[in-house]
């Protein structure tokens, strides 16, 4: 079986501009933000992004690089609407796919079944459908004939995520209440990538917490990197909280260029050693 330790920028080394990337966790929880700084350093471009948004979204419309945002909410949970989004949308500098946030579920699992697309009533009699002229009916050939909305694959070309623990091997836990859906972006995705907070032998996989957060199977990922801190300043439980007070701060950036410009400078064009030695000051 193979070793797929690598780096943080080896595996952003996959990315190329106008790809379209998953990006695992919920909001501002357990988000692979280790990731998302490397691809501000890459300076990748015109990006399509599907995610739960949270920072990740918010971070890449900010730098300029996200060019289609397909998501079911962009929030910092604390901060119900994350602020660069915000400005983004108003600005109108991205283009924008919103989705209820089941419909966008069915949408990973068409891509992870390999399927076109997977039907569900969600949608009918609402707005969704005249903002997404894209998305379509099907009539069901059953003796019912009921009209469905059809959810088209959301197929993506890389994936990150950020697991509290892996093996060597690309197998990944979640120690979390929750695991969100992030095995279902892996399956989606063509080719994708995990960090996590430990590196552990598989046996501590194994005897370290219940199988069913053992979310990611070594089939799922093509890498696997060691980042303490890395879903950093998403929380990441049960090894660390949100950090409020640094979202604080980023979020204000969102009504200054120039406080922007020096967060960028301080936390965004460094390398991730350097980043969590200057959050660790």
């Amino acid at each position: 079986m193979t070793d797929k330790r690598m780096t943080v920028d080896e595996a952003v080394a996959e990315v190329t501009d106008g790809m379209t990337i998953g990006i695992g966790g919920w909001g501002s929880r357990r988000k692979p933000m280790a990731f998302v700084r490397a691809l501000v350093r890459k300076g990748v471009k015109d990006l399509t992004v599907v995610s739960y948004g949270g920072p990740d979204v918010g971070i890449l419309c900010a730098t300029r690089q996200l060019k289609k945002a397909v998501y079911g909410f962009v929030s910092l949970d604390s901060i119900p609407l994350e602020p660069h989004f915000r400005k983004a949308r108003q600005n109108g500098t991205i283009e924008a796919v919103e989705l209820d946030e089941g419909m966008f579920l069915l949408g990973l699992r068409a891509a992870a079944q390999r399927l076109p697309f997977l039907p569900t009533r969600a949608g009918l009699g609402s707005d969704l459908l005249r903002i997404n002229p894209h998305l379509k009916t099907v009539k069901s050939p059953y003796d019912d004939a009921e009209e469905l909305v059809a959810v088209p694959a959301l197929n993506v070309d890389v994936a990150f995520v950020h697991m509290n623990r892996a093996d060597s091997l690309g197998n990944g836990q979640s120690l979390g209440r929750d695991p969100y859906f992030d095995n279902l972006f892996c399956m989606a995705a063509k080719k994708a990538f995990m960090s996590c907070e430990k590196i552990v032998p598989t046996v501590e996989l194994v005897g370290g917490g219940p199988l069913q957060s053992l979310l990611i199977n070594r089939m799922m990922v093509s890498g696997v990197i060691e980042t303490p801190g890395g879903a950093h300043f998403t929380e990441c439980p049960p090894d660390y909280a949100r950090d409020e007070a640094f979202q604080r701060e980023y979020a204000k950036t969102a009504k200054d260029d120039d406080a922007w410009e020096a967060f960028r400078a301080k936390y965004l064009e460094v390398t991730e050693a350097d980043y969590q030695n200057a959050v660790a000051s």
